[in-house]
């Protein structure tokens, strides 16, 4: 048996959107907690060209050496000097590998005083950047 109702006897019929809600935000948390971030030094650098290439660690101490010898580590100055203590505080916890990224016009001796600071500093695992 059907029973017809008057449509002044029938009540509004709504769909409950709070549980998909909470899922919608439960899933933006979710994926905002799991996202790495690349981190940048902060300057282009004009990588020279290499033979041989390996993909690095996406959680590394990212130096860069420019073309007129400025090292900046986070977009900001920090000179040669400046290398050493920011390797140690960074390495305390963990086994952070340290990348180079050197300008092509880089002088030598100012990537290998850099590379240097970081070895003294206690830095197992130091690489350079270079082009693919």
């Amino acid at each position: 048996m059907r029973r017809n109702l008057a449509s002044d006897e029938r009540d509004d019929v709504e769909i409950n959107l709070s549980p998909m809600i909470d899922m919608v935000f439960i899933l933006l948390i979710f994926f905002i907690v799991t996202t790495v971030f690349v981190e940048e030094t902060g300057v282009e650098v004009n990588k020279p060209e290499a033979a041989a290439a390996i993909q690095l660690e996406k959680n590394s101490i990212l130096i860069a050496v420019t073309s007129d010898n400025k090292v900046i580590y986070g977009g900001r100055d920090i000179g040669i000097s400046g290398v050493s203590p920011i390797v140690k505080r960074l390495t305390l916890q963990e086994d952070i590998p340290v990348i180079i990224q050197a300008d092509e016009g880089a002088s030598h001796g100012v990537f290998a005083r850099v590379y240097g600071e970081a070895k003294l500093a206690g830095a197992k695992s130091i690489n350079f950047s270079t082009k693919r």
